[in-house]
């Protein structure tokens, strides 16, 4: 596809789309914590809970990173 290889699209989309699909994914959060009024702990406890499944992913990024995988 336009010259890049199967591997290159797939390590791009794994990256940087999915990254900002997890980035859409805060907004979302913070507009829900927003319109809810959900208050400083409502606020904590929305990120923490939807947002816990970003960090798996966001730490095998890393760990990959670092032994080079």
């Amino acid at each position: 596809m336009f010259g890049f290889t199967e591997e290159q699209v797939s390590q791009f989309g794994m990256t940087v789309v999915l990254g900002g699909f997890m980035l859409y994914m805060l907004f979302i959060i913070g507009e829900l914590a927003y319109k809810s009024k959900a208050g400083k702990t409502g606020t904590f406890v929305l990120f923490f809970v939807l947002a816990f499944g970003m960090v798996g992913f966001v730490a095998k990024f890393i760990i990959e990173k670092m032994w080079g995988i």
